[in-house]
């Protein structure tokens, strides 16, 4: 009985293989354990401040008031964002959103709770 080897995390390739503890990858010489590749899997989850999982299109509520760079007023505390977006981290801001008064801006998941 064979077990289905899992692709290199960071070629794609299939072509990887069991050396002790490690896995190996021949074509781009990665090695990793199956730890690390379920580590890192958790820290893709995008969670709210108060810790629960955030996905595409969720309705997310402001807990803090934010100020805008180039903006005149500020985000309240308590604003409903809908359809979120979420994105590769950059600068820390990893929900995209538009805000009704603002348009199109990028937030940081810990200023923003999960609406249920």
């Amino acid at each position: 009985m064979t077990t289905a080897l899992p692709n290199c995390p960071s070629c794609g390739s299939e072509y990887t293989y069991q050396d002790g503890a490690l896995y190996v990858c021949p074509m781009c010489a990665h090695e990793w354990t199956p730890e690390s590749v379920a580590e890192a899997e958790e820290a893709a989850i995008i969670r709210d401040a108060n810790g629960n999982e955030l996905k595409d299109g969720d309705t997310v509520a402001v807990i803090r008031d934010l100020k805008v760079k180039g903006a005149s007023s500020t985000i309240k505390q308590g604003t409903k964002v809908k359809n979120i977006r979420l994105v590769d981290p950059e600068d820390g801001h990893d929900i995209d959103c538009k805000i009704p008064g603002f348009g199109q801006i990028g937030l940081k998941s810990e200023v923003v709770k999960k609406i249920n």
